[in-house]
């Protein structure tokens, strides 16, 4: 009796894990050309994208399920590749040291709850999760709940807590009392050994990706170019590169000028974050190595006053010399995938504002798109994602008009699929 019951249970999981979806789209995008195929259909079985039609075939389709979106224009899900979805802003340190010193890592795994959906429901079915700043490994935690699903979420590639140097990241010694040992955003090493150490830690509490903070102290010199100061010996982010890359990892850099943008590349760093302060030698080694860029645009401008207020006007200047950057730097052939700093702003903020920034720096509406589709997929070395073609997971969204012609369309999506399951329904 026992048997059947387990025999019975296996059958029905396998019946429900293969049901089948059937999307009748107005309009499909093909991001790789742009193309708007009307009329198709798309078959979902199971979590899995198993047949499309021919554009405006007559289709009949024996579906568990058929959803009509026959007046939108259906794309793949969007990629954001640097979130942080335990922190809820920090225009000022204050805020930053806030979040760390008030908030204890259950709250702010609560909070992070509502940003994993809140990703979600802006059609994000799938972030890469730059650092906990703090919250230790509940990136992980969020992650399994997820894919359990225990609650609703982007997929999550996560990199628990990202790596410095001693003394170099909020919360600072010397703003505090010295008697008092102050909680860190991040761990911190001194010496190659301990950067090995630090990575394989990571790794053994379940990283996809590891993260460094490569440089600080950002100036602009009277010649308008921009120095900092790196963080890391050439031994210790050595030592961090190779120990990520032979432990088949990828390694993310928040580097802002060349000092800590060329030693994260020669370290055999996959990305680069942030990069406002580049210059032309960073810009050919990155094309040179197949390096990949997140600028990161949106996140800049918002802090910019805040932190110029506070004392800091270098945000601001970033702002002033993004354009002209961005322009040189994808003139070059560098590789743009999306990436907000969301966390770093507010999540009631756009996380689609980037794009924006994009279109009016240069790019087409479709190179924009491109960035948190294809790019952003092939960055994250994922290729079931950032594409609707047959055997891809079925991530999706609708939204209204054509995203091709009107990039602002994308703060507006209507409908999202995350995995075969759908999320939301707002048409």
């Amino acid at each position: 009796m026992r048997l059947l019951l387990i025999f019975t249970c296996i059958i029905s999981l396998t019946a429900s894990a293969q049901r089948t979806t059937a999307i009748k789209c107005g309009q499909l995008l093909d991001v790789r050309t742009g193309i708007l195929n009307k009329n198709v259909t798309i078959l979902v079985k199971g979590n899995v994208i198993e047949m499309i039609s021919q554009p405006g075939a007559m289709v009949k389709l024996k579906a568990d399920t058929v959803i009509d979106l026959s007046e939108y224009t259906v794309m793949p899900g969007l990629i954001d590749c640097h979130t942080h979805v335990l922190l809820q802003g920090d225009i000022t340190a204050e805020d930053y040291d806030v979040q760390v010193l008030k908030e204890s890592v259950p709250y702010r795994t609560i909070r992070a709850v509502n940003s994993c959906n809140i990703a979600l429901q802006n059609g994000f079915t799938t972030i890469r999760d730059l650092g906990t700043e703090g919250a230790g490994y509940a990136d992980v935690d969020l992650k399994k709940a997820i894919n359990r699903g225990v609650i609703p979420g982007p997929r999550m590639f996560v990199s628990t807590l990202a790596i410095n140097t001693t003394g170099h990241y909020p919360l600072s010694e010397s703003t505090y009392a010295w008697e008092l040992k102050m909680p860190k955003g991040l761990a911190e090493i001194t010496g190659a050994d301990e950067g090995r150490r630090v990575v394989r830690e990571q790794i053994a509490h379940g990283a996809d990706w590891i993260k460094i903070y490569a440089d600080r102290g950002y100036t602009r010199l009277a010649d308008g170019s921009y120095r900092s100061i790196p963080n890391f010996t050439t031994e210790e982010i050595m030592a961090i590169g190779d120990e990520t890359i032979r432990s088949r990892r990828k390694l993310a850099a928040h580097a802002v000028t060349r000092d800590g943008i060329l030693a994260a590349i020669n370290a055999g760093a996959t990305s680069i974050e942030h990069g406002f302060g580049m210059d032309d030698e960073c810009i050919q080694l990155m094309v040179q190595k197949n390096v990949y860029w997140c600028p990161t645009i949106y996140v800049n401008d918002y802090v910019a006053e805040g932190r110029a207020k506070a004392g800091s006007p270098i945000n601001k200047y970033f702002s002033e010399t993004e354009p002209a950057l961005f322009k040189k730097a994808t003139a070059a052939g560098i590789k743009i995938a999306y990436g907000t700093d969301i966390g770093g702003y507010d999540w009631h903020e756009p996380q689609t504002k980037d794009f924006e920034f994009m279109v009016q720096y240069g790019y087409s509406p479709l190179q924009a798109i491109q960035t948190a589709t294809i790019n952003a997929s092939a960055l994250l070395g994922q290729p079931l994602l950032g594409e609707i073609k047959i055997g891809n997971y079925a991530d999706i969204i609708a939204i209204k008009g054509d995203p091709t012609k009107n990039i602002k369309l994308l703060g507006d999506v209507k409908w999202v699929m995350k995995d075969g399951v759908v999320y939301k329904t707002g048409k």
